[in-house]
């Protein structure tokens, strides 16, 4: 009797240790769920916060190419064809203006050694081989050093004005496209102002529905007109300082040129 109350009482324990043990994996296996469906939903969320971040803020490409189209392809296409032009020019003029500069002192001191070791052949095959106006400038008055110095001064005079046109070549297309940009911004202004009154014409009322278009057109193309005119602006005084610059490298180092050939015609 003892044996069995006690193997009864050892059951009970049991049985009620395993029903614990149940139930406390049940209620984690709760737990877990409900933790995994809170990550999930988290997730979910910052997903969908993120992706209305994404639509709301578009990147700068798509918003200027937006604007593009609401301005009208037509003016639009004319300023945008005048900066690639002015832009395109610009380029290749600072281009030739940075090959153009030459370090005239190193010029001068390489010259006068050649002069007075070699003669004037081989200043001459020195100044052929240098780059820029300077030497060019340079080479000409040495093929008139056995006429005398008079005319070696009339020639270098003379091959630096036309150096001078070279390097301002190309500069008055600038000048236009920056006039032009602006220019055909307030055509498109004055268009888009027409096309808004045509349309509270034909609607018979003025309603910003009806104004908006029109103004949006004339508003747009001449903020790219000033743009285009900004861009380019800069560009010119940019160049502009550049062949100031080498101007004046030229009729320098023509002044100290000149007397090294008189120096060298004393000796000599």
């Amino acid at each position: 009797m003892k044996k069995l109350i006690a193997l009864l009482t050892v059951a009970g324990f049991l049985t009620f240790g395993i029903s614990n043990s149940l139930l406390a994996q049940e209620e984690n296996a709760q737990t877990t769920e409900a933790q995994t469906e809170q990550v999930v939903e988290a997730t979910e969320t910052a997903e969908m916060a993120t992706m209305e971040t994404e639509e709301a803020a578009p990147t700068f490409h798509e918003v200027l190419k937006k604007q593009f189209i609401d301005g009208g392809w037509g003016f639009m296409s004319v300023v945008l064809l005048v900066l690639v032009l002015g832009l395109a020019v610009s380029i290749e003029r600072i281009i030739y203006l940075t090959l153009s500069t030459t370090n005239t002192k190193n010029l001068l001191a390489n010259l006068e050694t050649t002069l007075n070791k070699e003669g004037i052949e081989k200043a001459k095959d020195l100044c052929r081989e240098t780059r820029g106006p300077v030497a060019s400038i340079f080479y000409q008055g040495l093929m008139r050093y056995n006429e005398g110095l008079d005319e070696v001064e009339k020639s270098i005079v003379s091959y630096g004005s036309v150096m001078t046109g070279n390097l301002e070549s190309g500069v008055s297309w600038i000048s236009l496209f920056i006039a032009l940009g602006p220019m055909l911004g307030f055509m498109g202004t004055v268009v888009g102002m027409i096309e808004a009154f045509d349309a509270i014409a034909a609607a018979g009322d003025i309603s910003p529905t009806v104004v908006a278009g029109g103004m949006k057109v004339a508003l747009l193309t001449t903020v790219f007109g000033l743009i285009t005119a900004v861009i380019l602006q800069i560009c010119f005084n940019f160049i502009l300082n550049k062949i100031e610059g080498i101007v004046n490298d030229m009729e320098d180092s023509s002044i100290s040129f000149m007397d090294m050939l008189h120096a060298y015609s004393k000796k000599n």
